[in-house]
Order: structure tokens, then sequence, then C-alpha cells
């Protein structure tokens, strides 16, 4: 490294947040970039490690959570270089293995800085941050057209079902390696999740539709409100490409059954924010539309979709919000049985439940808690939330029944898979590790294979799926 003491000179300084009485009373991204020469001196901070645990993902907790990048980003390479000034190096090197970074530096928790050597006994290198600088260095300097130009035209055709992390990592790919690319998208917008799951101040849609504008440039068609097996049948796909990839995601929200679910005013979170975001592409980002002035809303479900959701909601107005989480609030500080290099479970408070508080002068956050049941008025429309607290076993406690004003209700507990329905009409009863499937014409990468997980697995496996399909349909020219 240029500077292997740098982690001692300079203090973590990450993007600093908008001020909440600021950033409240608009859509546009929380964040604040610090200058290229700040950016320098973070990275400078990657220090000499010797085992950059960064940038090779490690699982535990019975293979279900990873520290260090499942991507295999090559960090200290990239930081060294953005630290010595190559920009256009760095960039060059970050694009290696991750197509979408303008993404993962906006909305990835960055497991890849909790497996930082630096973390260890002190605050961990801001990749997240330098990730974020290096590809908005990039796109503003004209550099990334030239990085997703094939070098020659196969002349394969390879289908995409679904245009999310999956869907666009493995179109970027594919079309670098001379393929032509068609991608399909039921919705009336790209990106999947990355369009209509995440809220425009934490990933701005112009960021999004830049990317996509991109790779039309270069070759890659994208057909939207397009459902295949409906508007498009599977045999048409077939007959027409070489190779399918079907990247739909998770997308089956986990629901609650309880008394009154059927009550008008409960939405899926998912569902809520796809209006939110639609009502921002609508009416721009400097405005709000207080659509929920006056209004007592409930989330339940305490992760970054159920903080998102408290975000809207308090730009939209709402006069409450509270967030109702089933499992205990997490430690302060790291347990013995959680130690480094493992992503650490302790408290943090998301910016939404930071608004929250500032907005109402009250907590967001209840935890050990339990929709019992919802109340509704004559009309049908939701009133209340029945709760109760529970105790380390989940159990019901007696005597702790609450009950809750809710106008609003947004179930926010994550997702449960991948819709079925496709993979029936591909008669795909298999998925195998390399993301083949039993169709031998026919692969599944992202969310849609792996379950509800994180934007880097799904650019991850767009990204080796697409090499999957490349190596397959190489091997037919020689045959």
């Amino acid at each position: 490294m240029a500077d292997p003491f740098g982690f001692m000179k300079y203090p973590r300084k990450d993007n600093p947040y908008r001020d909440v009485a600021e950033r409240i009373t608009d859509w546009h991204e929380l964040q604040v970039p610090l200058s290229a020469e700040e950016r320098q001196k973070q990275a400078a901070r990657c220090m000499n490690c010797g085992i950059p645990f960064c940038h090779a993902g490690t699982f535990y907790g019975e293979q279900r959570a990873a520290s260090g990048c499942p991507n295999d980003n090559l960090i200290p390479e990239w930081n060294d270089l953005l630290y010595q000034g190559l920009e256009q190096a760095a960039f060059e090197r970050l694009a290696r293995t991750n197509p979408l970074p303008e993404m993962t530096g906006r909305v990835c928790p960055a497991p890849c800085e909790k497996g930082c050597t630096e973390s260890l006994n002190g605050d961990g290198v801001t990749i997240h941050d330098n990730e974020r600088y290096i590809i908005d260095t990039a796109f503003e300097k004209g550099w990334v057209k030239a990085s997703g130009e094939p070098v020659e035209r196969t002349g394969f055709k390879v289908a995409i079902v679904g245009s999310g992390p999956a869907g666009l990592s493995a179109a970027w790919r594919l079309n670098q390696l001379g393929h032509l690319v068609t991608v399909y998208e039921r919705s009336d917008r790209f990106g999947g999740l990355l369009m209509y799951g995440i809220p425009n101040m934490k990933l701005d849609k112009d960021i999004l539709q830049r990317r996509i504008d991109l790779m039309v440039e270069l070759g890659i068609t994208f057909v939207a409100d397009t459902e295949v097996g409906v508007d498009v049948t599977v045999k048409e796909l077939s007959e027409t490409f070489d190779r399918i990839i079907l990247c739909t995601g998770a997308g089956v929200p986990r629901d609650l059954a309880v008394t009154g679910r059927h009550l008008q005013g409960i939405q899926f979170a998912v569902d809520y924010l796809t209006e939110a975001t639609k009502d921002v592409l609508k009416h721009g980002k400097d405005a709000t539309s207080k659509k929920l002035a006056g209004k007592h809303v409930v989330v339940i479900g305490g992760g970054d979709t159920g903080n998102d959701c408290v975000g809207a909601a308090i730009r939209q107005g709402a006069s409450s919000v509270k967030q109702l989480e089933i499992t205990p609030a997490l430690p302060e500080d790291r347990p013995t049985t959680n130690p480094w290099p493992e992503y650490p479970f302790v408290a943090k408070l998301g910016y939404g439940q930071e608004e929250a508080a500032f907005v109402t002068g009250e907590a967001v956050s209840r935890y050990s808690t339990s929709t019992t049941g919802f109340i509704g008025a004559e009309r049908g429309q939701v009133i209340a939330v029945e709760t109760v607290s529970v105790g380390t076993d989940f159990q019901p406690i007696t005597g702790t029944e609450q009950v809750l004003k809710a106008d609003l209700v947004l179930l926010a507990m994550g997702f449960t898979g991948a819709e079925q329905a496709l993979f029936d009409r591909f008669e795909i009863k298999e998925i195998y590790d390399d993301y083949t499937t039993n169709n031998e014409r026919v692969l599944v990468a992202g969310d849609a294979k792996r379950g509800p997980s994180l934007v880097i697995w799904g650019i991850r496996e767009g990204r080796k799926a697409a090499e999957k399909v490349d190596a397959s349909l190489r091997a037919l020219i020689y045959q």
C-alpha cells in the first residue's frame, strides 16, 4: 500500500447525512459526498493487512450471514489506487467484479467494512463511500461506457426475465461478452427492487436510470409492461433465444394471518414504497405529498424495509409512526458470541427512525412485540392494531396487551421466496448450484435462486450466471 500508516493518521469520516429538519422536507438523497481530497485520505486508511478479510465473503451463523464482500470485490487494490489519485485505474479495478457499484455504494449494508482488519480494534475503512465516489467520478468523467462495450458480437441471443440487481448485472456482463441481450420486465419501469423497493432518498432513481440508459446505448434491449407466460409465451422465448436467465427475485411478501387482516389500510411494505416512488417520479424530488397528514402509521417489521417505510411516512406527513418488532432489542455492544470478523449484531438507529423521533418526539421502535389482530371501523377501514409483549420464547406475556391507533398498517416482515408460476411454465423442477436447471436452456440467478438477500448477492449471481451462459454458448461454436 502507498501509505501503510494511513489508518493511524486519519480518523474515519463517513459521508455525512443532511440535517434531519432539512431532509424530511424532500426526497433528495440522504448523504452529502465528501471532497476528493477527503476521499483520498479515507482510502489511505486501507492498511497493508496481508489478509484482507474485506474482499472475501466469510460465512457464519449456519451459512445464513456473511462478513466481507460476497462479490469478492478487489477492495484493497482500488482503495490504494484511489489514495494515489489514480481514479480511472481505481474504477477499472472496481468494475472487474461489480457491474453496478453506484447501487451498492448507496444501499449495501457493507459487510466488507465489518470484516475489515482495521475494524478489529478501530472503526473500519469507509469502503462503501469510497466505492460510491469512484463510480460517480467515473460517470462524471465518461469512463463507464467503454467498460461495457463488447469486443465482438457472437450472434447468440439471451433473454433475461426480471430487471432487478441480478437481471441488470447479468445483462451488463452478457453484453460485455458479446451476446445480444433482451431484458423483460412486467413492471412499467426497470430496476426491480432498486426502482420500487428502495425509496428515492436512499437510492435516487436518476442514478438507476443513468445506468439503464447507458445499457440501452450499449445495445441491450429493454421491454417493459411484459409478463413472461402472459404477454409473451414461454414457447416464443424458447424459439427466439439461445438461453434464458430468470432473475425475478423473491417477491412473495410474508403475510400476517391475524384477525382483521382483510381491513382496508393494511398494505405490504413493497406496495406502499412503490406508490411513494411513483409519487416522486410524477411530482419531483422537491415535493412531499403530505397524503398521510394527521394519520397514524404502524409498521410491522424492524428491518431496513421497515425503516424505509418509516422515513417515507414521515415525508408524507404522518403525525405518528410506530415500528413493531417481535425480536428483542439488540445489545449496544458486540457480545462475545458475535466476534470479529462476523457482522456485528448491535443496536443502531436507522435514518427513518431518527426522522420519526425528530418529528414525534418519541422513539419509534417497540421490540418484543407481537401483533395479535386489527380493529376496523364500520366501513371496513383499519383504525387500530392489537399487540402483546412476548418473552424470549416469543410467547405472549399476560397483562401486556395494548391497542395502538392506526390509519395505515404496513407489513414489512420480509419475503418468503420467488413466485413459482414462472418456474412451472418453464417446467423447472431443480435449480443447481451453478445456476443451471433441469431445463438446459434456462438458468436462475439472484433472489429467485437463493431467496431474499442483499443487493450485492444479486449482482454477484447475475454476473456468475452470465459467465455460465457465455461458457455454454461458446462451447457450441467448437462442437
